[in-house]
């Protein structure tokens, strides 16, 4: 989308379920909650775009991921680490919630050990994770994706490229 379109994408976090517990849920939950259907339908759309599927049967509370991933922001990395978690989360089935994991993924990108140790053992971030959630959520953004295209237009929800060459479009 950045070379099609010659867009700037900026991710922001947002913190999707506080609600979760820290350890995480079961997918379980989320089939009991929404349908025994939610796999078909996100794997459907996951392979009708080419994206691999393998997520795990564990939801994570993506509390601290995003948290590190704001230090990767600020340390220059973050669209590489932001990658890296995405695939290890729905190609590779891992659990993003772990803090070994996040450890791993940061030391890939080339995070200081203690500076994400830092991060994982208190609170930093969590001010700028919950603002941006705020912020989102006063624009009627209450779920993942959402893109805000030039301050002006909100397209919610994974949406195929004709939507966004559409939205472009109405904005030139």
């Amino acid at each position: 989308m950045h070379d099609e379109f010659a867009a700037v994408v900026t991710w922001l976090p947002f913190e999707l379920h506080p609600e979760y517990p820290s350890e995480g849920i079961s997918r379980d939950v989320l089939r009991a909650r929404y349908g025994a259907g939610i796999d078909a339908h996100t794997r459907e759309l996951f392979e009708r775009n080419g994206l691999a599927w393998g997520a795990s049967e564990h939801i994570p509370n993506s509390i601290d991921a995003l948290r590190v991933t704001e230090l990767a922001r600020d340390r220059g990395v973050h669209d590489e680490l932001h990658d890296r978690l995405m695939a290890a989360y729905w190609e590779h089935g891992e659990n993003i919630g772990e803090h070994d994991v996040l450890r791993a993924h940061a030391d890939a990108v080339g995070l200081a050990r203690e500076d994400v140790d830092r991060v994982l053992s208190g609170d930093e971030y969590l001010e700028r994770v919950r603002v941006s959630t705020q912020q989102a959520q006063s624009l009627g953004i209450s779920g993942i994706p959402a893109f805000l295209i030039d301050s002006r237009l909100l397209v919610l929800g994974a949406q195929p490229r004709e939507t966004f060459a559409r939205a472009f479009a109405q904005l030139s």
